[in-house]
């Protein structure tokens, strides 16, 4: 199917303010059905979730859909689909309840390449009860993370490997249906961070091997909140800290408190929105998979044109460098310092942060400390236009002397 990203576009209130955003790794803009979708449940009547009085029943059902909406994106179990706060919230619930059942001699792997986020929550779990720590390098030249690499540091005491589905800061996709593989078979479970793999590519969650699957619906085009996927059966065999009265049921007792059905609502309408790319007839998961492979296609031939611009200018040195990666690219430049772009980029209407945007570790690894590099990350509403603002701004600043 082509793309019309001029039809997309059009659907984005925030675009008409006429900002080019690159800013999408760290949190992507909203068409106007996610807006409407969380404005409508929250002038909806609303109550807690039930089945009697019709405030329950518009509860119930925006929590089933999303929940369904968000199996349909990642081919999961609805059953096993948990909402929270964030990511990083649902990692730290997951690694506190883990944690219980390890000690002394147990062993939890992270890696060298991943967002603070699928980093910290297992190393401070980890460390709270005596386990020990072993870390997952990645090549710095090239950004690539291998199945070899895990293997490493795999031993009988492995517990519990942790590893991105993409990288947010450099894009470096590690194949991790093949370091799942390794994994299972040292007897320990994966954890995925897929907050920015999802946002760019179609997701299997059976396929990639991960038991546990993170992802965030604002990076998109949805509304802030986080999501974890696991398998019901293995959901089941967890008991994490909750009220006396609260459900024990699955996936409800790992979600404390009411939850945000306005933030659900828009998660169904960013993936309907998503769906709705495919022009295609067939179920919401069929017609998914084939607007993210359209949209995969789509941003990766924008990246390669924005990465042969880009390496025509001076003194640009570009850090995203694996073979399988997302669109974004992390750039620095010789004797200048990356903070100093985006202010100047920024005044011009263009958004492209500097930073290591909690990629920490990786940041380190790659020798750019904390303040790591201007990130440029494309989105389903990249266009061309876009792209040569960019170029023009870059271009302007380098000559400033």
């Amino acid at each position: 199917m082509s793309y019309d990203v001029a039809a997309v576009r059009a659907q984005f209130p925030a675009l008409r303010a006429g900002i080019a955003h690159f800013d999408g790794p760290g949190g992507t803009q909203v068409p106007e059905s996610v807006a409407r979708a969380v404005a409508d449940t929250l002038t909806s009547p609303i109550a807690n979730r039930g089945r009697v009085t019709a405030a329950e029943r518009t509860a119930d059902d925006v929590v089933l859909g999303a929940r369904q909406a968000t199996a349909d994106l990642l081919d999961a179990d609805p059953r096993g689909i948990v909402f929270g706060r964030s990511a990083t919230q649902l990692t730290f619930d997951v690694s506190r309840t883990l944690a219980a059942g390890w000690g002394p001699g147990d062993e939890v792997v992270v890696s060298r390449l991943d967002h603070d986020a699928n980093v910290r929550p297992w190393v401070r779990a980890a460390e709270a009860v005596g386990a020990t720590v072993r870390w997952i390098a990645f090549d710095p030249a090239t950004g690539e993370l291998t199945a070899d690499d895990v293997a490493e540091v795999l031993t009988d005491r492995t517990r519990l490997v942790a590893v991105t589905g993409a990288s947010n800061l450099i894009g470096t996709r590690p194949p991790v249906a093949e370091i799942a593989r390794r994994v299972h078979d040292a007897g320990a479970l994966l954890a995925v961070d897929g907050v920015h793999l999802t946002a760019h590519a179609p997701v299997d969650v059976a396929v990639l091997g991960a038991d546990f699957f993170t992802c965030s619906p604002y990076k998109f085009l949805g509304p802030h909140c986080g999501v974890l996927a696991a398998a019901p059966a293995l959901l089941e065999t967890l008991n994490p800290a909750k009220l006396l009265p609260s459900t024990d049921e699955v996936p409800e007792r790992f979600e404390l408190g009411t939850l945000p059905y306005e933030l659900m609502a828009g998660t169904t309408a960013a993936v309907d929105f998503l769906a709705g790319l495919s022009p295609d007839q067939g179920s919401r998961r069929e017609r998914l998979i084939a607007a993210m492979t359209t949209l995969e296609a789509y941003e990766d031939e924008l990246r390669e044109h924005l990465e042969q611009q880009l390496a025509a200018l001076p003194g640009v040195r570009l850090w995203s460098r694996a073979a399988h990666r997302t669109p974004t690219l992390l750039l620095t430049f010789d004797g200048r310092d990356a903070a100093d772009a985006y202010r100047f980029l920024a005044e011009r209407g263009v958004n492209a942060p500097a930073g290591s945007f909690y990629a920490l570790e990786a940041s380190r690894w790659l020798g750019l400390g904390e303040t790591g590099g201007l990130r440029v990350g494309l989105a389903p509403y990249s266009d061309a236009d876009d792209v040569e603002r960019l170029l023009t701004g870059l271009r302007e600043w380098l000559a400033i002397r």
